[in-house]
């Protein structure tokens, strides 16, 4: 089996091709191989993602049929990258009918550490703000509640709590206010390939006509329309 990740949630994003050796039955991503990943330089997503994708598989000697699902970061992240990348992926698995599986970038955040139950994976969103995700880990991930927090009220909330961030001025933020956060490296589609595997094996899939972003915050627009 073979299965396409994609990230194009932050600055910069990245594809990975995996492939999947027999069949696991307790939906970890035991047995998968991560083929090959490749970056994706930011700001030019909807002109690279295609020609990446056809240029990974053709190196791997496998073509676009081959592929048996699809792992997409649906939020939060940037709106234009998010879009970008579920629309590719949208359409790949429409023409194919493959599965796909959306995977929070908050929990890929949450799952890099070898934390286990109560974590809260926490993404700067500028602005002053932060993405917070809450997450009850064990053997299986448990979203409790994905949100948008003023920084200041986000350090005063989850004081104490176990805490879980790639951005080291972040951190450094966190620590200042007397929080221990947990630095890992920022997830890229290797790890969204890893999650996504496992939520095909639970069965968390959706279909390409109703996979939408989980922006959490609203859009410029949104927030600066006028009122009728």
């Amino acid at each position: 089996m073979i299965l396409l990740a994609a990230d194009t949630s932050g600055k910069n994003g990245s594809l990975a091709l995996a492939r999947v050796h027999g069949a696991s039955t307790n939906a970890t991503s035991a047995g998968l191989e991560v083929l090959e990943l490749v970056p994706l330089e930011g700001g030019t997503f909807s002109a690279q993602l295609i020609p990446q994708i056809s240029a990974l598989l053709q190196k791997q000697g496998l073509a676009k049929r081959d592929i048996s699902g699809f792992a997409v970061v649906s939020g939060p992240g940037s709106f234009t990258g998010l879009r970008v990348g579920l629309a590719a992926i949208k359409a790949l698995a429409e023409i194919l009918h493959k599965p796909i599986a959306a995977v929070s970038r908050l929990e890929a955040v949450a799952r890099s550490s070898a934390l286990r139950g109560f974590v809260v994976g926490v993404i700067d969103a500028g602005r002053g703000e932060v993405y917070a995700g809450e997450y009850q880990l064990s053997s299986r991930s448990i979203r409790l509640k994905e949100r948008l927090l003023a920084k200041e009220e986000f350090f005063e909330e989850y004081r104490g709590q176990r805490i879980v961030v790639f951005d080291p001025a972040l951190a450094d933020a966190a620590r200042s206010r007397a929080l221990h956060p947990e630095r890992v490296p920022e997830p890229r589609a290797d790890v969204i390939a890893r999650l996504g595997w496992e939520k095909i094996q639970s069965g968390e899939i959706a279909a390409a006509d109703e996979l939408e972003a989980n922006y959490i915050r609203r859009s410029d627009a949104e927030i600066f329309a006028k009122p009728s």
